[in-house]
């Protein structure tokens, strides 16, 4: 009988952030290293350009949460956030 397999939890945006940053900085590692192939540069490229607009998209959410945060005109946006310490 197939087991169900159960989702795996969705990282916090803190941790997304990082893995993907972790990655980025290895990509340019390895490209700088001068060793890929031109296929393998271009493709290391594509995918340092997306992990790119994640950690921006990622580090957008987080100005704007700071913002809201520390908006003293609204406090009550303070209590909207729940930090999450998983």
């Amino acid at each position: 009988m197939a087991r169900k397999s159960t989702p795996e939890p969705t990282p916090s945006p803190i941790a997304d952030f990082e893995h993907s940053l972790e990655e980025l900085e290895l990509l340019v590692e390895k490209m700088e290293s001068g060793e890929m192939s031109l296929e393998d540069s271009l493709s290391a490229y594509e995918r340092g350009v997306g992990l790119y607009r994640k950690c921006q998209g990622a580090l957008e959410q987080a100005e704007l949460r700071v913002r809201q945060l520390s908006d003293p005109t609204q406090p009550e946006n303070s209590e909207n956030f729940a930090f999450d310490h998983d």
